[in-house]
């Protein structure tokens, strides 16, 4: 299995990753806080926290939604990536989704 370091870059996901990350480092100084604070009330890890901020593409999935839910984003995030929220979505909700898609 391929490392994520192995893997090439990803244009999108690379800018989607540094944003989210300064979006993440702004938050933190705005409510004053320490890295090693959010750490603490993230349940994580400061080197994993400073991985986070950092924007690393190895962060575990997990190492970030501790971090968005004691930064309390962790409702955003799901409303933003709700498909009933676009109007595609919701065009499609009638439509049966399929169990799996397979090629």
């Amino acid at each position: 299995m391929a490392r994520v370091n192995d893997r090439p870059p990803h244009p999108r996901a690379d800018r989607v990753r540094r944003e989210l990350a300064d979006n993440i480092s702004t938050w933190r100084r705005m409510l004053g806080l320490t890295q090693d604070q959010l750490a603490q009330r993230a349940g994580i890890s400061r080197t994993a926290y400073i991985r986070v901020e950092a924007g690393e593409p190895g962060v575990t999935t997990d190492a970030l939604l501790r971090v968005l839910a004691a930064l309390r984003l962790g409702d955003a995030i799901v409303e933003a990536t709700d498909p009933m929220s676009t109007d595609l979505g919701r065009a499609r909700a009638d439509q049966a989704l399929p169990q799996r898609v397979r090629r």
